[in-house]
């Protein structure tokens, strides 16, 4: 079984999540396992059960969708790279908490490549550095099999996410990579990198790329 990797490029979040849900409820035990590689426009996610006191001051300019992914509120970003695995758990024998720990431990992982001392919190899913976070998770699980995903902050406007409580973590300082290194690596590195991770933790097929 081959593994996909679909570098989408900027996207709005809404078709995408559409496209997600419609290829996790069309999928059968023999569909090909897909990654998306994306960025979206400016816009502000709630998850399932988010609580919308966590929206501090809402911004006419930034959209709020309420979307079927588990967390809180968190803001998406030109400059945000986001990696949604399409998996079926149940052929590779994945749990939900396993998806969770690995797709943490391929940033913590891939910031170590460039000297950033990374960490995983049990209380708050997603990634730290120094108390700031850097990278935001939340997972949707439909007939045993995986959407939504986790995003990483590379270079982005980090100024929305002072408008909201970042899932659901009141005064929660933000970092991204860019600004914790002096020579910023490209997003073609940090994708390429970043599923080298996923593939070798998850022990998932050789992967080809396509751009669409």
């Amino acid at each position: 079984m081959s593994l996909l990797i679909r570098q989408l490029g900027l996207q709005p979040y809404e078709s995408v999540w559409q496209a997600m849900r419609t290829f996790t409820h069309q999928r059968n035990p023999d569909t090909v396992d897909e990654i998306w590689l994306v960025e979206h426009p400016p816009v502000y996610t709630l998850g399932l059960k988010g609580n919308r006191e966590h929206i501090l001051t809402p911004s006419m300019e930034i959209p709020i969708v309420q979307t079927d992914r588990g967390g809180q509120v968190t803001y998406h970003g030109p400059g945000q790279l986001i990696l949604y695995p399409m998996l079926d758990l149940k052929r590779h024998r994945i749990s939900v908490r396993q998806l969770v720990h690995t797709l943490e431990s391929t940033v913590i992982n891939l910031l170590a490549r460039y000297g950033i001392d990374a960490v995983a919190r049990a209380d708050a899913p997603g990634v730290y550095v120094n108390g700031s976070k850097i990278a935001s998770l939340g997972l949707k699980v439909r007939k045993g099999a995986s959407y939504h995903g986790i995003a990483l902050n590379w270079r982005m406007d980090l100024r929305p996410f002072a408008h909201i409580h970042p899932c659901g973590l009141a005064r929660q300082p933000m970092t991204q990579l860019c600004d914790l290194l002096t020579t910023c690596p490209s997003r073609a590195e940090i994708w390429r990198h970043w599923v080298e991770q996923l593939v070798v933790q998850l022990d998932l097929p050789e992967p080809t790329w396509v751009t669409t």
